[in-house]
């Protein structure tokens, strides 16, 4: 059980359920609000309350395992002001919110190391663990694979015929894929897909925010 390893872990993946979740829902709610969609207000989803956002069994697999998820926040596409591109303004919201969350925890980080000052390992632990986990969830949020928020980026990038064709395709078997990318080692090394990308893409983002 990840969230037993150690108490910097356990405070880090709690400030994940707590926080980051619902700031990256609320961040995707509040996005599609200002785009002129209400849905999610009315569901109760404009909020920054972690209950309102949290999957049961999702927390319950961050805390067992490390990866999980929350509930989606829901919008109309029919209601949002730019078509496509406010689209894709709300599926990076939430990507955005993590970044965020992330320099925000680096800064003090930064500033201990800077200055040698005498904190507890297990709060500079916990920061720089919440700091990697909010980068892995902004990167791996933007991997173009359904339903993850990358995959409005994908479509957007479409032209209209290509998205008629391949979307429903991508829709009905993206959670297959995903677990795919996930899973299964296809790359040089033993490395998988989405292990690549942390690797490329998160890492180099993680070392640069806490130095």
């Amino acid at each position: 059980m990840l969230f037993l390893q150690s108490p910097d872990v356990l405070i880090a993946i709690l400030l994940i359920l707590f926080v980051s979740l619902p700031f990256h829902e609320f961040s995707h709610a509040l996005a599609a609000y200002r785009l002129g969609d209400s849905t999610a207000k009315y569901m109760g989803r404009l909020t920054l309350n972690p209950l309102a956002h949290l999957d049961p069994f999702g927390a319950l697999l961050i805390l067992l395992v490390g990866f999980g998820w929350a509930k989606p926040t829901p919008y109309n596409p029919y209601n949002v002001r730019g078509g496509k591109t406010g689209e894709v303004i709300i599926a990076i919201a939430g990507p955005i919110s993590n970044l965020v969350l992330a320099i925000a925890a680096a800064l003090p980080l930064r500033y201990i190391y800077a200055t040698g000052m005498d904190v507890p390992e297990v709060v500079v632990s916990a920061l720089s663990t919440f700091v990697m986990l909010n980068v892995i969830l902004a990167v791996f949020n933007l991997i173009p694979i359904p339903p993850l928020d990358g995959s409005k980026l994908l479509y957007a990038a479409m032209n209209p015929q290509t998205e008629r064709q391949w979307r429903p395709v991508l829709e009905q078997y993206g959670f297959i894929i995903l677990f795919a990318a996930l899973l299964l080692p296809v790359l040089p090394g033993g490395q998988t897909i989405v292990s690549f990308v942390f690797q490329k893409v998160g890492l180099p983002i993680a070392n640069l925010l806490i130095g």
